[in-house]
């Protein structure tokens, strides 16, 4: 191909999905060529795993709130749906666009077409950009001494976090947009659900988008953040960022976040350890992404190949109890409904409902990791599966195999009062605080006058966890060789 400085420049979009901060659209703006912005809908290429239904709801969200952004600045979103490897030189042709620019991915499959398309267009003359625009380091260069990768996320933290970052830049005001060109719309692709439509609480929760990231990064800024390091374990209270879906489909940069952050904190808005904390979770993103760079198979294998020998139990009733919030434990069932109503579930529950699911039902963990991917509005391939594999006690710095979570404690502890619990499990609303987390204890005048019939409004528990604690322990004593 022959390019000429009229030729445009393409930029292919994916987990990008902003115009601030955004490398690949800043580098071809650069190249003061005529520029077309390209989203592919690859759900076909060998490999890539689809994305699930509350994550489909949320890209299609995120694609029109975008193309809303780009009409603005007088410039076309195009829509495209098929394998990757053939949508983009088929743009390409159409376009005789000279150059592409995209921000990288750090998923084995999603690398390995990367490269594919890479060699392939750099045999035909296209030159092709990649940019970091998804995490603050890339996984390669945070390494350890002997110029290894991580597995403890301590000495991983402290070495990331001695690394430099570079500040966030403006989206455009204006650019050199090319002339529009044949494209899908987003009611072609179905994202959104209609027979039936599942999705009216995530329409709710959520504005998917980069107005909306901005938005929910003002308001954690504004309140959420006050007392971060002490609240943010209490599901009953407002204390969490909510970002990881806007982080998720890259309606905002970690370097966004942690800019902010900083100068809230710089004017003195914002107490350290509450940002210093915060700074600790945006870096817990980056060692997932560093553990999935690394090891690529990790939402399908053991990451401690000793859990290979762990014999899972096969009980679908329990696994459905568990996916509907019918286990009789109400902060396990409360997470779960709070997960299917709004497509997303606060971070210390998550971590409960996973123990619960794993070491109460002993059910594989990778059955709970592929609910999650099917169910969150911000199902992530790195951060989802290290979460699990972490309570699984099978993962990089995880979590002791014999540390079982007590549904029970942890509700009194972090949802004192039963407010999370009232709020999505209504049945047991009028119940009183003493027995908001331990239905079946109260007495029959009680569960009456609160309107609670046990094992017809509500179900009595489906497991004790006393039993149930034990057998997780015998099992996973067997396989550590205690």
């Amino acid at each position: 191909m022959t390019a000429s400085s009229q030729s445009p420049a393409l930029v292919w979009l994916r987990d990008d999905l902003r115009l601030g901060d955004n490398p690949a659209i800043q580098a071809a703006l650069a190249t003061e060529r005529p520029v077309h912005l390209l989203y592919v809908f690859d759900q076909q290429s060998p490999d890539l795993r689809p994305l699930g239904g509350a994550a489909r709801w949320w890209l299609g969200r995120s694609l029109g709130s975008l193309a809303e952004q780009i009409e603005k600045l007088g410039g076309p979103l195009i829509l495209r749906r098929g394998k990757a490897g053939d949508v983009l030189p088929a743009v390409i042709d159409e376009t005789q666009s000279a150059t592409v620019f995209w921000n990288r991915r750090y998923g084995a499959a999603e690398i390995a077409l990367d490269t594919r398309i890479k060699a392939n267009l750099t045999q035909r003359g296209i030159e092709v950009t990649s940019c970091n625009a998804a995490l603050l380091h890339e996984p390669w260069t945070v390494q350890t001494q002997a110029k290894g990768p991580f597995r403890v996320f301590t000495p991983f933290f402290r070495a990331a976090s001695q690394i430099a970052t570079r500040p966030p830049t403006h989206a455009p005001k204006n650019g050199r947009w090319a002339k529009p060109i044949e494209s899908d719309t987003l009611n072609d692709w179905n994202l959104e659900p209609s027979k039936p439509d599942w999705a009216g609480g995530l329409r709710d929760a959520w504005t998917p988008g980069e107005d909306g990231a901005r938005e929910a990064l003002a308001d954690f800024l504004e309140r959420g953040i006050h007392g971060y390091a002490q609240k943010r374990d209490r599901p009953d209270l407002e204390n969490t960022s909510r970002l990881s879906p806007y982080l998720r489909f890259g309606n905002i940069s970690p370097h966004q976040a942690l800019s902010a952050l900083r100068h809230a904190q710089d004017a003195g808005e914002v107490k350290a350890a509450d940002a210093t904390k915060f700074v600790s979770e945006i870096y817990w993103r980056e060692f997932s992404y560093h553990l999935l760079f690394h090891y690529p198979d990790l939402a399908d294998a053991n990451f401690n190949k000793k859990f290979d020998a762990l014999e899972w139990r096969n009980d679908k009733g329990f696994e459905r109890a568990w996916q509907r919030g019918l286990t009789g434990y109400p902060l396990i069932d409360a997470g779960m409904r709070q997960l299917w109503q709004t497509g997303w579930m606060h971070n210390r529950v998550r971590m409960v409902v996973a123990s619960f699911l794993i070491k109460h039902g002993q059910i594989d963990w990778r059955h709970g990791e592929r609910w999650f991917w099917d169910t969150l509005v911000d199902a992530d391939p790195a951060s989802n599966a290290a979460s699990w594999q972490w309570v699984a006690g099978s993962g990089a710095d995880a979590a002791p195999y014999f540390r079982v979570f007590n549904p029970i404690l942890q509700g009194e502890k972090f949802d004192p009062a039963g407010e999370y619990v009232r709020r999505f499990v209504p049945e047991l609303a009028s119940l009183p605080k003493k027995f908001i987390h331990t239905p079946w204890l109260a007495d029959e005048a009680t569960l009456r006058k609160a309107g609670v019939k046990l094992g017809e409004t509500y179900p009595r528990p489906i497991v004790d966890h006393a039993a149930a604690r034990q057998r997780a322990l015998d099992g996973f004593a067997r396989i550590r060789g205690d």
